[in-house]
């Protein structure tokens, strides 16, 4: 029988002469070595061990091996590079000087319970000890990627600050105007119905005028919940009166109310990030998860 190169070698041996078993989750060939006649056990780490260091291994432990190679079932040959995982997936001919040897690993589907739970157990550790040696490198980017970010939003949000204090400056100014000439229409009112009462009529003419004026009084702050949904309570009806100002302010010096309120979102979240992720940086705890606020 020859080979895909066309190399030589004798009949193939039974496979029980190669042998593969599962021990702590890893791959363990045991095999004969020619010069030295006696076997010997190799274990393999399938998902960073390729053919040609396994073979490697076998000469080493072997000098007199002058040639190992690795066929496929169908006479190809495989190559060094593949790594043992895939290769342990199918039959192969592992040719040793001159004699083949036939192998059939073991189905992975057929191993025990135990080996299945040894190797996730094994490959849990394996990702601790990446998180243990990776975290903290990653924490320290990712803080100055968010310190980036910060200075990057407080330098756009610095010009609409100053103009949203303009802005508030000028509205409150209008609001409090509004009060003041609202108690001095009031006082105005009260003074004439005074001096009407006592000066010019008498109290059975005035009485009914200021019934009215009291009903009217009512009609408006009824209106006023009609068309609010809102109680006629002062400082409510100030801060709506600011807004209303503060609106129409920002509308005439194009004061982008919306992209302003945005990139405060966004800073306030920058700042709960980074005050998240320096929790455990400083006091070498596990990060906090950071969820989604409703």
């Amino acid at each position: 029988w020859r080979g895909r190169e066309g190399a030589p070698y004798s009949t193939l041996v039974p496979s029980d002469e190669v042998t593969i078993n599962y021990r702590h989750g890893l791959p363990v060939i045991t095999l004969m070595l020619p010069t030295r006649n006696e076997r010997c056990q190799f274990t393999v780490k399938p998902v960073v061990t390729t053919v040609g260091a396994f073979l490697q291994d076998v000469q080493r432990e072997d000098k007199g091996i002058g040639r190992a190679e690795v066929f496929a079932t169908d006479g190809s040959k495989v190559s060094h590079a593949t790594l043992m995982e895939v290769l342990l997936m199918n039959d192969f001919k592992l040719v040793i000087n001159n004699t083949a040897y036939s192998v059939s690993p073991p189905v992975k589907d057929k191993l025990s319970s135990e080996h299945a739970t040894e190797m996730e157990d094994i490959k849990s550790l394996v990702h601790r000890l990446f998180v243990a040696l990776h975290l903290e490198d990653h924490q320290i980017r990712k803080e100055r990627e968010l310190l980036q970010k910060l200075d990057h939003l407080k330098g756009e949000l610095l010009p609409l600050e100053q103009m949203k204090a303009r802005i508030m400056d000028s509205a409150d100014a209008k609001t409090s105007r509004l009060l003041w000439v609202g108690l001095a229409l009031m006082s105005t009112q009260g003074g004439a119905l005074a001096w009407l009462t006592w000066w010019v009529y008498s109290w059975d003419i005035m009485e009914p005028v200021t019934y009215f004026i009291t009903y009217g009084s009512a009609m408006a702050f009824y209106a006023y919940f009609v068309l609010t949904k809102q109680d006629y309570i002062y400082p409510h009806a100030k801060d709506r009166q600011f807004l209303h100002y503060f609106y129409r302010k920002s509308k005439k010096q194009r004061f982008n109310v919306e992209r302003y309120n945005k990139l405060k979102d966004d800073l306030a979240e920058a700042e709960e990030s980074l005050r998240r992720l320096r929790q455990p940086l400083h006091l070498k705890l596990p990060i906090q998860e950071i969820t989604d606020k409703d």
